[in-house]
């Protein structure tokens, strides 16, 4: 799944291709995907693209005014497309946007903007479980994702101290808290294991268990992991960005391998959805976790 730092870069990538050109068309393969029908979604097309940003792992296009609007009107006739890539979306840009037709059920392809030049791109989502989601809105909060999410770890303003009070009295285990966007916006799955194996800190710590010392490690941890990704990912082309990520994880998706501080095998505990992975020795006194799944202890 795209997390803030993959998503963080194609906002920057749209920003720099996508803003000042206007939309030409925008059409629907997937229909799950379009979660919205009012404003509808040919009401952005003849609008430029006024901004790109993120808001958690969601990405907000700004949709300008409608052409002949009055300077005065124009914000308040604004729109916003906003889309979430969920697990197994992605973004795939054209300089030059295929003639290809779109055939529903046929194609990965969900969800097509082509721009005035001719370029354009494609959302795309693969497997059978269908989550992707695009909305058309007047404001970033009339999506209810964005509108329940907590704040932004990365954010200037996000201290020790507010870290400390999110963290405060939630008996829940750490693992499962990082990845609550209504606690901590845009951390998800990859990034929480990189998260805690940097704090040396078991998955399964709860965090109002956690001490001054250990809440402070794992804030720095937390800042670190992420700005170096983001720092990495910034200004990569979206077709780079995934083999970028993976390059970068350090236990994520690393079952089997060696833990690149200590030399121990990376494990995995495995759910009925997902997997995550961590290092014993280095998080967790050399002990293997309980799996759900297995109900048992991983040997």
């Amino acid at each position: 799944m795209p997390e803030m730092p993959e998503v963080e870069a194609l906002a920057g990538f749209l920003r720099e291709r996508a803003v000042g050109r206007a939309v030409d068309s925008a059409r629907v393969t997937a229909i799950s995907a379009l979660k919205t029908f009012d404003p509808p979604l040919h009401a952005i097309e003849g609008r430029p693209i006024a901004g790109a940003a993120r808001h958690g792992k969601f990405i907000d296009l700004e949709i300008g005014g409608a052409s002949g609007a009055s300077a005065d009107s124009s914000a308040d006739d604004a729109l916003h497309l906003v889309f979430h890539l969920a697990r197994a979306g992605w973004l795939r840009w054209y300089d030059e946007l295929p003639a290809t037709v779109l055939r529903p059920g046929r194609s990965p392809i969900a969800f097509r903007v082509r721009l005035d030049d001719g370029s354009g791109f494609d959302l795309t989502e693969a497997g059978t479980k269908k989550s992707l989601a695009v909305y058309v809105v007047r404001r970033p909060a009339d999506v209810p994702g964005i509108a329940r999410l907590g704040p932004d770890p990365m954010a200037e303003a996000f201290t020790l101290d507010d870290f400390t009070a999110v963290l405060a009295g939630r008996r829940t285990r750490i693992k499962g808290l990082l990845r609550d966007q209504s606690v901590l916006a845009g951390i998800g799955n990859a990034y929480s294991d990189e998260i805690l194996h940097a704090a040396r800190m078991s998955p399964y710590k709860l965090a109002a268990s956690l001490s001054a010392d250990e809440v402070a490690a794992l804030y720095s941890a937390m800042r670190e992991t992420l700005g170096e990704a983001l720092a990495e990912a910034s200004g990569r082309p979206a077709a780079e960005l995934k083999d970028a990520k993976r390059r970068r994880l350090r236990v994520h998706g690393r079952t089997g391998e060696p833990c690149p501080v200590c030399g121990d095998t990376v494990r995995q505990v495995e759910f009925h959805d997902s997997t995550f992975q961590y290092c014993p020795t280095c998080q967790t006194g050399g002990t293997p976790l309980a799996d759900r799944v297995r109900s048992r202890l991983l040997k």
